[in-house]
């Protein structure tokens, strides 16, 4: 519904650590982070785990295809509310793929350079071996 977040649990190293919390005191808060953009999504809500076996047909939906493993329980948590935090302290950070794509092109500037000034070398008798 409008109000629920749900995501499917898999194993792990088997100490329940978020899960036995969570029976004793199911108040959780989520903080959602976007680095390279700046931006923070706080969530506050009650959280419950169930089995996934009781929910078949939603823990296929929450799967992700690319794992062998299957989920072992569900949370759901019920939001009370919600607040996109302030950017100020946020530090950006990117992935090695997104720092590869804006170096690219300075790194493939330096080689050129580099192409020249060895060629200007050459041509001056300064060249090295």
């Amino acid at each position: 519904n409008p109000s629920t977040l749900v995501f499917a649990d898999y194993q792990g190293n088997r100490q329940l650590l978020s899960t036995g919390n969570l029976s004793v005191d199911d108040r959780v808060s989520l903080f959602l982070m976007d680095y390279p953009n700046r931006a923070r999504l706080k969530i506050l809500g009650h959280a419950r785990v169930e089995d996934a076996r009781l929910h078949p047909d939603l823990a296929a939906q929450l799967a992700n295809p690319g794992m062998r493993a299957r989920a072992e329980r569900i949370v759901f948590i019920d939001v009370l509310s919600f607040d996109w935090n302030c950017p100020k302290y946020i530090t950006p950070r990117y992935s090695l793929e997104e720092v590869e794509e804006l170096v690219g092109p300075l790194k493939a500037r330096i080689a050129e350079l580099e192409t020249e000034l060895r060629a200007a070398r050459v041509r001056s008798g300064l060249a090295t071996t």
